[in-house]
């Protein structure tokens, strides 16, 4: 299954192994009723470093006879969240569907008829990044049941497929598509995979209407990127074994709503939104298939015919580039009698991991190298030790330094002490990066999408810390810099001064983010003509910092130039507006009820919650009356985040840029202050320079023209005003078109008489004339043209040079009317061109050439006469 529902339960220190134990066997055997005698236990038997868990052995033994209490290795009993972090042994309940016999030896051997049902994680280690294990200072428990596999023992049979959870799946699958029904077969008794591709749509289904309706959405990174290969996968499978047609998959949404939409209730308020989503993707796909076959046959071909070995890079490519399943690559590969390089594949998407895992570790260290995380033992050791939570309630008090911080505690890294804890009593400039923990902080440490604060630290004894990287773990506040002068102690006073200065544009750019999320729904939703019934405009993400503010929400498709450039103006009317901004901490049930809040989708929020208003109105007005349609004209939201005191601080707004960065998801990028105001210019001083090219004609307006085009693109201006100036260098490129074609028709006209004038005198059967108009092919295929319906009698040998270019076109012509004496042009005008370099072809009755230097033509003009 790649969606699952898991039962289960936290205990953090409330009670450990015997009681976990306990309770487990309880709910299986007295709740659900199963038989004691099928159910066998399962306990870590230790390795090289670790000690076997005996403690758990013996709790189960009060419960089952020693043969069914079974010890395995660490691959099947010892959790790990990663390479380091918490870990610890568990135990696994399996339950043996046949029973009467010993099934000991099947326990964890990958069949279905002694399955796994129930585990227990007992996290009680930290594994350190030299592999030892370091006892936790709390033991926790992590207690988990397979919902599917209760129900298929609970129901008798042998598969989950096989459950009343499955089998309307099946039975909606079968209709859409008009396969055969589903007949549980696997392995070689469905060697067509009809019964796996039901599994694989069926399940793939269900992930995807519960990840998307809670707010993921196909995409080309992260979690994103998961869906986008879960559906794809279920798509193929639906098409090359169902034969299912497209659009089959979007219609299977409704199903699990039906199976769900009670005990899930969001599954049926987004419906529509999950099917648009995945009718999208589907569509998609489809294109991203024909490019990817297209694309994968152009390597093939590539690799020569002793080379039999479809290079894991190509492979990776394809995957990462175009969206191609792997597995189908591989298919393909076998098709043609290739293999394909899986080491060199997997070593590949290793690479990428590794890179994104080193930027974060970077950023994490502020840049160090030293990892500086505090993680569950550090957070555990401050505990121990006494230290309070960090007070950074100042945070939000402007352009005072604070006083009378006290120093908790120093950090130099993890691994970076003896102990590997890495907390030290003092630091200097020896120690390079290190971290600082203070009972109180004015510092902003990077949280909901706004970035941290930069500043300074000074002790009492005159120490100084320059400080460049905030974060927080947990409750403690983590100041990250250097030390820059004297030596810092644990117990030392000092104060926090924070880069004011810097802050300003971060709170400028998060305050206006609030007023874009207005905007936006008031623009889509409230006054929008319902483009997209039952869409919402939903946060999606966000990144504020000193330079910009980027916005991600939910929007199926482009907004449209009207749209962006209401939505600019609403934030430049708020600003206008010298709007106040007021905060307040509210119950969150009282809270919740404001009729205009905007809360992030999914997020858990505090209790009491921070609210930020911006309204002329207090927000205790809107708590006294919290349903007043009045507040709906306001930004209103949950927010701790640093924020101006009035909109007229921001200064101005320019919305730079609108994209799609996820299927359903859309992302708007904007500046605020000094940098709104240099767009502004930028894009006012553009404008001129435009107007003034308007001015211009012909040849002269096209070369401007071009120019300004490049130039736009390049500029850092409003989107809906570069929307504007586009179609204003677009006004004039039709100018210059329309201008080219009434220019060619009079350059035609001109030639035209000449070449006739000159047949007139000319005596024989071929006219030889040179008429500049320069390469220009329209009007030289004009000009033969309107000549053939002049002179019936004479073939034309025209010569029009490109002094400019430095070089000329040769073009020959001969009338319909000549039967009698006719001229082959094409060998006429290869006669007049040898010995030049000149290029081109043609008939007998036509033929065009183009020759380099123009110093060519008189010899070209007199070989053509002599011809």
């Amino acid at each position: 299954h790649t969606f699952f529902e898991m039962l289960g339960n936290w205990s953090f220190g409330d009670y450990f192994k015997a009681e976990a134990i306990e309770m487990a066997w309880k709910c299986l055997t007295e709740e659900f009723k199963l038989d004691p005698t099928r159910l066998y236990a399962s306990y870590f038997g230790g390795d090289e470093g670790t000690p076997s868990d005996e403690e758990a052995r013996e709790i189960w033994l009060k419960f089952l006879p020693p043969e069914r209490v079974l010890p395995f290795d660490a691959k099947d009993n010892f959790w790990e969240m990663g390479a380091t972090g918490p870990c610890g042994p568990c135990v696994e309940i399996h339950y043996d569907r046949i029973g009467g016999r010993d099934a000991a030896s099947l326990v964890n051997a990958d069949l279905p008829d002694v399955i796994e049902i129930w585990n227990n994680v007992f996290i009680q280690f930290n594994r350190e990044a030299d592999g030892s294990l370091r006892p936790l200072p709390s033991q926790h428990v992590d207690t988990g049941m397979g919902f599917e596999r209760l129900t298929s023992i609970l129901q008798g049979v042998s598969s989950n497929y096989d459950t009343d959870i499955f089998i309307p799946l099946f039975d909606a699958i079968q209709k859409i598509t008009g396969a055969r029904p589903y007949g549980g077969k696997i392995g070689d008794e469905d060697p067509e995979f009809i019964d796996m591709a039901y599994r694989v749509v069926a399940d793939h289904v269900r992930t995807l209407s519960f990840a998307i309706a809670d707010g993921a959405v196909p995409s080309n990174d992260g979690r994103g990127y998961v869906l986008r290969r879960v559906l794809r996968r279920a798509v193929r499978y639906g098409r090359q074994n169902l034969n299912a047609e497209l659009g089959f998959f979007a219609k299977l949404v409704n199903t699990p709503v039906e199976l769900m939409g009670d005990t899930f209730p969001e599954l049926r308020e987004k419906e529509e939104y999950v099917t648009s989503i995945v009718r999208e993707e589907e569509e998609s796909f489809s294109k991203t298939v024909d490019k990817g076959i297209v694309e994968f046959k152009k390597r093939c071909d590539a690799l020569g015919p002793d080379n039999k070995v479809f290079s894991g890079e190509d492979a990776h490519f394809l995957y990462t580039s175009m969206g191609f399943p792997v597995d189908l690559t591989e298919l393909m590969c076998e098709e043609r009698g290739l293999s394909l390089d899986m080491h060199g594949y997997e070593a590949k998407m290793k690479e990428e991991e590794e890179i994104s895992k080193q930027a974060h570790l970077k950023k994490m260290s502020a840049g160090s190298g030293k990892d500086m995380r505090l993680v569950a033992e550090q957070t555990s050791h401050l505990v121990n030790k006494g230290v309070d939570a960090t007070d950074d309630s100042a945070k939000y008090v402007w352009n005072e330094d604070l006083d009378g911080c006290t120093i908790k505690a120093l950090f130099i890294g993890r691994n970076e002490t003896e102990d590997g804890v890495g907390f030290v009593d003092s630091i200097s400039k020896d120690n390079g990066a290190v971290g600082i923990i203070l009972d109180k902080s004015n510092y902003y440490g990077e949280s909901g999408g706004q970035t941290f604060d930069i500043g300074s630290i000074e002790t009492s004894s005159g120490a100084i810390i320059q400080i460049s990287n905030v974060q927080i773990y947990g409750s403690f506040v983590l100041h990250m810099g250097e030390v820059t002068e004297g030596i810092v102690s644990v117990g030392e006073t000092a104060t926090c001064m924070v880069d004011y200065v810097r802050r300003a544009p971060i709170a400028s750019n998060h305050t206006m983010t609030h007023i874009l999320n207005y905007a936006l729904r008031d623009v889509l939703i409230t006054k929008a003509s319902n483009d997209q019934p039952g869409a919402a405009v939903d946060q999606k993400g966000s990144l504020v910092d000193e330079n910009k503010l980027r916005f991600d929400f939910s929007w199926s498709g482009p907004l449209k130039p009207a749209q962006l450039a209401a939505v600019e103006k609403i934030c430049v009317d708020q600003i206008n507006a010298s709007m106040p901004i007021d905060t307040f901490v509210a119950p969150l049930e009282d809270a919740q009820k404001i009729s205009s809040l905007r809360a992030v989708f999914g997020e858990t929020y505090p209790d009491p919650v921070r609210v930020v208003a911006i309204s002329p109105s207090p927000i205790t007005d809107m708590l006294v009356n919290p349903q007043d349609d009045q507040w709906n004209s306001y930004s209103v939201e949950f927010c701790g985040g640093t924020h101006l005191n009035n909109t007229s601080e921001a200064q101005g707004f320019v919305l730079l840029s609108e994209e799609g960065i996820a299927k359903g998801v859309r992302r708007i990028t904007a500046v605020t202050m000094k940098d709104a105001a240099l767009a502004n210019m930028a894009a006012t001083q553009f404008e001129a320079k435009a107007t003034e090219a308007g001015k211009l004609q012909g040849l002269e307006l096209e070369a401007q023209v071009k120019l300004l085009i490049v130039e736009l693109e390049g500029l850092s201006i409003s989107a809906p005003k570069k929307i504007e100036l586009r179609e204003m260098l677009g006004s004039y490129s039709k100018q210059v078109v329309a201008w080219k074609k009434k220019h060619a028709a009079e350059e035609t006209a001109k030639v035209v008489n000449l070449v006739v004038e000159v047949s007139g005198r000319t005596e024989g059967n071929k006219v030889v004339v040179r008429c500049d108009f320069g390469v220009d092919g329209k009007v030289a295929k004009a000009v033969t043209g309107a000549y053939g319906k002049k002179v019936k009698d004479k073939a034309l040998l025209l010569v029009s040079a490109d002094e400019g270019a430095n070089r000329f076109m040769v073009i020959a012509f001969a009338p319909k009317g000549m039967k009698e004496n006719p001229v082959d042009c094409k060998a006429w005008v290869l006669a007049a061109t040898e010995g030049t370099k000149g290029k081109g072809g043609g008939k007998k009755d036509s033929a065009q050439f183009t020759v380099p230097g123009v110093d060519a033509i008189d010899s070209v003009l007199e070989k053509a006469k002599n011809f």
